[in-house]
C-alpha cells in the first residue's frame, strides 16, 4: 500500500518523544508536525532529518483504513493502547 495523497494521519495522530529538527521538544499526540504541509505531506520526506519513526512507518490497510478519518482514529488508538500511562490493558 502506498500512503493515501492529502492524509497526513501519521503525521498528526502519534507522539514523538525524542527531539527533531524543526521539533525540539518532540511531538505530542494530535498535534501536527511542523512540517506538515498544506497538501498534507511530509517536508522531510526522504530526508535524513526526519525522525526515524516516521522513517519506519509503512502505510498498511490495517493501520489506514480506507479514509484518512479512520487512518486518524485507528492511529489514535494505538498511541493511546501504547501508552503505558494510560493503564489500558
Amino acid at each position: 500500500m502506498h500512503c493515501r495523497a492529502s492524509c497526513g494521519a501519521c503525521c498528526i495522530a502519534p507522539s514523538i518523544h525524542q527531539a527533531f529538527y524543526g521539533m525540539p521538544q518532540g511531538k505530542p499526540a494530535g498535534i501536527a508536525c511542523v512540517h506538515l504541509d498544506r497538501d498534507m505531506g511530509c517536508q522531510l520526506f526522504g530526508d535524513p532529518r526526519r525522525p526515524a519513526l516516521c522513517a519506519a512507518f509503512r502505510a498498511e490497510p490495517a493501520i489506514c483504513g480506507d479514509n484518512r478519518e479512520q487512518a486518524l482514529r485507528n492511529i489514535s488508538e494505538l498511541e493511546v493502547f501504547s501508552n503505558p500511562a494510560t493503564g489500558i490493558e
